[in-house]
Formats: C-alpha cells, sequence, structure tokens
C-alpha cells in the first residue's frame, strides 16, 4: 500500500481538485454522445489527454479488421466517423506493472424530455448527485480516472510503468470501441474499468445476444381483417415464446455458482417495435429487437441456435407464420459472460484501496449486465477489474451519480495506480 504520508498528499490532492473533476465531469456529461455522435467526446477527452502530456493515439475503428476477433458484434448503423482515443504514459523508470484505465463515452438515448426532471445534457447537481444522461453511466468514472491519475502528479509522485488510458465507445451496443484497442496492439498487466458499481468488485457478469425478429404478414383492409394476417399480432406470440426460453435458461443459472444467488438473473427484452403503416390496414409487417443474456461460460453459438429453434417451433405452431416463418437477424452484442479468475495479486491492491477510501471490507457483485472487461479477461486473459461510483437508473429516466461517491473513486484508483504501477517521487 502507499505509504502514510503519500497517501495523505494523494488524498489531498484528490480534494484540491475535486470541484475541477466535477466541472470535468458536467461538460463532458454535457456532450449527447449517443450511438454515432461520440465524436465532439472523444475530441474533448484527446484534448484533455493532451494537456496532461500523454502521448495520444486517436484514430478511425476499421470495423472490417475487427470481424473475425473473439466477441465482435455486426454493426448495422453510419460507422465512418467511429474513433478510439488512447492516451499513453510512458515512466522514465519502468520497474512497476502496467495498466489500462478505461471508460467508455457512448450513452443510450435519453427518451421523451419531457419525462425528465432537469434536461438529460444540461447534468445538474443538487442533494449531493450529479443527474444527466451518461453522468453515472459512465462519464463520471472515466473522469475519476483521469483526476486520479492528475492527483499523483500534485503529490508529487509519477508512476513507474507504462499506463494506457482508453476512451472507447459502442460499449452500450457492441463493444466494438474496446476490441479495437486489443486489435491495435494495446495489452498490460491489468484492466481497471471504473464502472458505476457502487463501490462493489464485478466478481460475474453476464454476456448479451441482441436478435430481431422480422415477421412478414398480409395486408388487407380492416373491414376484412380476416383476410389478412396481422404481423403485429404475429410477433406477440413469438415473444411469449421468447418469454418460455427466458424462464428455461433462469431455471438452468440455478446451477451457476455465483449467479444462483440471484432471483431471476437472465432478462429478456423486446425493446424495440416497429411495424405497419396504417391504423386502418392489416400490418403487414413487423420488426422487434430483443436483448437475452448469457452467463458465463455458455456458448453464444449454442444459444443463439436455441433462439432460433424457439422461434420456429412457436412460428410452427401459428396458423399464419407456420406457412410464412419468421426471420431472425443478428443486430449487436453477441457477448459472452465474464468471470473474474486469475486476478489474485490486483484484487489485493484493490481490496487495500477501498479499505483506505471508503472503509470495511471490498464486496462482489454479481452482475446482470456487461461490461468491456469480457474483452481483456477472455481475449488476453488479463485480469480485469470493474470498480466505481454508487449511479442509479443508469439507462432510466433522471439518471445520477453520488458525488461524494465520485471522490472516493478517485482516490482509490489513485491508490491503486500508486501500488500496482509503483510510484517514484517526481
Amino acid at each position: 500500500m502507499a505509504l502514510p504520508d503519500q497517501q495523505r498528499r494523494i488524498f489531498d490532492a484528490v480534494d484540491e481538485a475535486f470541484d475541477r473533476q466535477i466541472e470535468t465531469t458536467r461538460q463532458f456529461a454535457a456532450i449527447p454522445s449517443t450511438r454515432g455522435a461520440e465524436g465532439p467526446c472523444q475530441d474533448m477527452m484527446g484534448d484533455l489527454l493532451r494537456q496532461r502530456g500523454y502521448e495520444v493515439d486517436d484514430w478511425h475503428i476499421d470495423v472490417d479488421e475487427l470481424k473475425g476477433l473473439r466477441g465482435f458484434g455486426p454493426i448495422e448503423h453510419d460507422f465512418s466517423r467511429a474513433r478510439t482515443v488512447v492516451g499513453t504514459y510512458r515512466p522514465a523508470t519502468s520497474s512497476g506493472r502496467s495498466l489500462i484505465l478505461q471508460g467508455h463515452c457512448d450513452v443510450v438515448p435519453a427518451g421523451p424530455l419531457d419525462m425528465w426532471e432537469t434536461p438529460p445534457f444540461s447534468p445538474t447537481v443538487k442533494d449531493g448527485w450529479m443527474y444527466g444522461r451518461g453522468a453515472g453511466d459512465m462519464k463520471s468514472g472515466t473522469i475519476a480516472a483521469l483526476y486520479a491519475l492528475d492527483a499523483l502528479t500534485k503529490a508529487g509522485l509519477k508512476p513507474t510503468a507504462r499506463i494506457h488510458f482508453q476512451s472507447v465507445i459502442e460499449e452500450e451496443s457492441t463493444g466494438v470501441g474496446a476490441l479495437s484497442t486489443l486489435q491495435r496492439g494495446y495489452r498490460a498487466d491489468c484492466c481497471f474499468i471504473p464502472e458505476p458499481t457502487n463501490a462493489k468488485l464485478v466478481r460475474s457478469q453476464v454476456g448479451v445476444i441482441w436478435f430481431r425478429l422480422k415477421v412478414r404478414g398480409r395486408p388487407a383492409h380492416v373491414f376484412e381483417a380476416g383476410a389478412g394476417a396481422n404481423a403485429i399480432k404475429a410477433a406477440y406470440h413469438l415473444v411469449q415464446a421468447l418469454e418460455g426460453l427466458e424462464e428455461e435458461w433462469n431455471r438452468r443459472a440455478a446451477g451457476d455458482r455465483y449467479f444462483k444467488a440471484l432471483k431471476h438473473p437472465i432478462n429478456f427484452n423486446p425493446g424495440i417495435i416497429k411495424g405497419g403503416e396504417w391504423a386502418s390496414s392489416v400490418p403487414a409487417w413487423c420488426d422487434v429487437d430483443c436483448r437475452i443474456a448469457v452467463l458465463p461460460g455458455w456458448s453464444i453459438a449454442d444459444h443463439q441456435a436455441e433462439i432460433v429453434a424457439c422461434v420456429e417451433a412457436a412460428a410452427r405452431e401459428h396458423p399464419f407464420l407456420k406457412q410464412n416463418p419468421p426471420i431472425v437477424e443478428w443486430s449487436g452484442f453477441l457477448s459472452e459472460g465474464y468471470e473474474l479468475v486469475d486476478a489474485e495479486a490486483s484484487e489485493a491492491v484493490l481490496r487495500d484501496a477501498h479499505r483506505a477510501t471508503f472503509g470495511g471490507e471490498l464486496k462482489d457483485l454479481t452482475f446482470t449486465a456487461l461490461t468491456d472487461t469480457r474483452f481483456y479477461g477472455l481475449n488476453e486473459k488479463i485480469p480485469s477489474l470493474c470498480f466505481g461510483a454508487n449511479a442509479e437508473r443508469m439507462h432510466g429516466f433522471n439518471e445520477r451519480v453520488e458525488i461524494e461517491s465520485l471522490r472516493k473513486t478517485a482516490k482509490t484508483i489513485a491508490l491503486f495506480v500508486a501500488q500496482w504501477c509503483g510510484v517514484e517521487p517526481a
């Protein structure tokens, strides 16, 4: 652990810069970096890294270079402006262990603006919380990591190992931003991602499969609806069948050593539905975009096959679909679950840092969402820690992050870097 005098100086440095940390977080979260519009956020991050003297690598992602890599998910939207930004610190003396610090700057859509108490992209601080889309998930964590590194400098210390500070996109839909860093060649002895976890360490996390049901009906005027086939109603039939598959997978999850403790870890969600063209016409088409989870160790290909088999079986039981079978398309995440293993050394360092800042023992989190840690752990066997502040209502209205937990998170990360990478006087 950092020496007592070093720890005091690090904590003082975080406290001294904390107002600036919150203001930088506010500016970062004010950028509406939804899918395909992340460029201004990456511009800001590149500027922040250059101002601090990091060696900055800012490149456009070539999807064709990623397609053969483990964990790749299909991209359907315009990807011509997609970029990854990495700032590298190279030590004068190299004696410690290298580190990747990573955050994602993409955010999910805000939804109807009138359902927010404060504008989603005008971050607001009140009653000890910052409100705004992406404030919790996860722009505040990224900025906390950046200011943690600043605190070491302010404390008169410099790390003795290489650090890659990575700002990625697509975490919310495919993960190819993180995958692009591996394709680019970035590696380290440990990866640390400060997603909001309420100061817990993600021990095991689900994987996710995205897919689209494409149902085609037969149009007709509603006055003779029986002459047509309603694609939207037929889609409901398939959704109900997939809810049965969800329950089967949850029964299977009862055998997992971590997820058995959760009542319903596998969640199926029909998240987008589009169909029809006229209220007085029997709809001729319906597309339903869906998400379902899988557990660590479960084969993506095998579970894709189960999804297809479930849809095909349901179609055979439907009077119209049995002659007009629906199509299943893969539309984003094809991501395995990840369980943190072989990470005893980095975990021990995090536990010490957590004890010094949050107090008490570090608790594990069995996570029913996914993070980018999977790429580093599964693809490259890099121990990948996910730990961060307290946030609420992610992906919902009035998303928020607790301010004081950001202070403690920055201190925890700074102590972790000092112990993991080693430090020497600046």
